[in-house]
């Protein structure tokens, strides 16, 4: 068998060691990795295998197939001058079919004074260049592809992975984030043009402190600047749907949504601009009590 490189890991809770059958995927992970710290005992919760589909494939059209103690088995390959974007997608893969420590929702957040902003919705609402942008304005970033939510005390645990920014997100935040901060820019992948931006460095060196959700928000890009209501079962089953282990975790996970739905206030947020949603955040955030 050809020699697999490795890396370790370690991101909010979660330790993952990905091994890659090309060095080029993880040289790319080192750079913008490279103030996360190492798993301390060298034991991970979660493998990420990038390895040829075909055995060819490792040389000729080199194409990684995303593999690992989790895959799916029906995923097309991509091409290796995407394999960062496959080594992200493993360890999103990972923890979207394994993680059950948390209460896991596919959402942005943000903490400020403890407390925390949280932002979920559809593919283009925003909230990663959301929750980029607010982690440049004093805000601390604490993820963008998993808020993880505390089964027993309902406080967000950290998750500061790479900011997934796509097509015209990338332009917006070159124009305020230093060029040292940004992975390469990947074209014509499955989602559009994507390039991986690395946190502030105090989301890094504060990943292991959790924050107090106080404000969860829908996002939705593109339109007039409103606030509007929503009723407690349209969030719950909005958030059922947002959540990829919400039934694996029976009724600790309902106990857990039950109680965050009850606790947290919730508006839909409709925008046009970073400015308007920063004003519309801005009036529902309420000083620290």
């Amino acid at each position: 068998m050809a020699e697999m490189h490795q890396i370790r890991l370690q991101i909010g809770p979660a330790a993952f060691r990905i091994a890659s059958a090309w060095r080029q995927p993880l040289d790319q992970l080192a750079a913008l990795y490279r103030d996360y710290p190492a798993p301390s005992d060298h034991m991970v919760d979660f493998t990420v295998r990038l390895e040829p589909d075909k055995p060819w494939r490792r040389y000729i059209r080199p194409s990684v197939h995303i593999g690992g103690d989790f895959w799916l088995p029906d995923a097309a390959p991509l091409p290796l001058a995407q394999g960062l974007l496959a080594a992200e997608m493993g360890m999103n893969l990972q923890m979207a079919l394994g993680w059950r420590r948390h209460l896991l929702l596919h959402a942005s957040s943000v903490e400020k004074d403890g407390r925390a902003l949280i932002m979920t919705g559809l593919s283009g609402s925003g909230k990663s260049t959301l929750s980029a942008m607010l982690a440049q304005k004093g805000w601390r970033f604490m993820g963008d592809e998993f808020a993880l939510l505390n089964l027993d005390t309902g406080d967000i645990a950290p998750f500061p992975r790479l900011i997934s920014l796509k097509n015209q997100a990338i332009r917006a935040m070159q124009t305020v984030v230093p060029a040292d901060r940004f992975g390469p820019e990947m074209t014509d992948t499955p989602k559009g043009d994507i390039r991986h931006l690395v946190p502030p460095k105090a989301a890094i060196d504060r990943m292991g402190e959790p924050a107090r959700p106080a404000l969860l928000l829908f996002p939705r890009f593109g339109h007039d600047p409103e606030l509007r209501d929503m009723g407690q079962a349209e969030i719950f089953v909005r958030l059922t749907q947002a959540s990829t282990n919400y039934v694996a975790l029976g009724e600790a996970g309902f106990r857990a949504l039950t109680r965050f739905v009850d606790q947290v206030p919730t508006r839909a947020m409709d925008y046009q601009s970073i400015e308007q949603a920063e004003e519309l955040i801005k009036s529902l955030w309420s000083p620290s009590p």
